[in-house]
């Protein structure tokens, strides 16, 4: 497979005779926001350089590029990988699938994707408690290798998951780097609290910073009934 190249909801009526749901799944960036285990040195910055003196406002922001709700690109663990700006946009405009996996504790197993509907070319999506809680505990449930495996096995195109991070400083990466060089896209930082499991269509799209790991994104979800 090659990748190159609080949640809100709105309902609109007379979408091809029905109707659309729109599941904004991405965090929200302001300083002082939830960042990956609290590490003040992700925070991000606000400076007002233009407070309408002249009619205008203008402000500077300073971010990380893992901020809120991001995506990795194979660059982030693989020296010379592929970057998000070089992320094939039809890996992250089409159908995912949103897997419930609220029982699982401290981190996602094989066994816990067991029985789950993941097929070949699935966008997957993972809700867990993580969903409930603030987003920047050192304790969230993550995606250990052996699920990553799983998955990568299964043929899916992308993995995302409610956490900062999809696991936690695992000596050498192995979750990355199992999901990452088979060409794997993941998200990371989504807020699924209010979305039923199930299938729907996803737009994330990563601001296109040439030569970056990773990008902030804003990713929604869209049911159409």
């Amino acid at each position: 497979m090659n990748c190159r190249r609080n949640v809100d909801s709105y309902k609109f009526n007379e979408w091809t005779g029905g109707s659309l749901r729109i599941y904004d799944i991405s965090m929200p960036i302001y300083p002082g926001m939830p960042v990956y285990k609290k590490r003040t040195e992700k925070q991000p910055h606000r400076e007002i350089t233009r407070n309408y003196e002249d009619g205008v406002r203008e402000t500077r922001w300073l971010l990380d590029t893992h901020t809120g709700t991001h995506i990795d690109a194979p660059a982030h663990v693989i020296p010379g990988g592929a970057t998000t700006a070089d992320l094939d946009l039809s890996f992250l405009i089409g159908s995912c699938r949103v897997l419930d996996l609220t029982a699982a504790n401290d981190r996602i197993t094989a066994g816990d994707l067991a029985g789950q509907p993941v097929r070949t070319g699935d966008f997957i999506l993972l809700k867990t408690k993580n969903s409930r809680a603030a987003g920047n505990e050192a304790d969230f449930i993550y995606l250990d290798a052996g699920a990553a495996a799983h998955l990568a096995k299964a043929g899916v195109r992308g993995v995302g998951l409610d956490a900062l991070g999809v696991e936690r400083d695992q000596p050498d990466y192995p979750t990355h780097r199992t999901l990452l060089e088979q060409g794997i896209i993941i998200i990371e930082g989504l807020r699924l609290i209010e979305v039923p499991p199930g299938a729907y269509q996803m737009l994330a799209l990563p601001l296109r910073l040439l030569g970056a790991e990773a990008a902030p994104a804003r990713v929604v979800l869209l049911d159409i009934e």
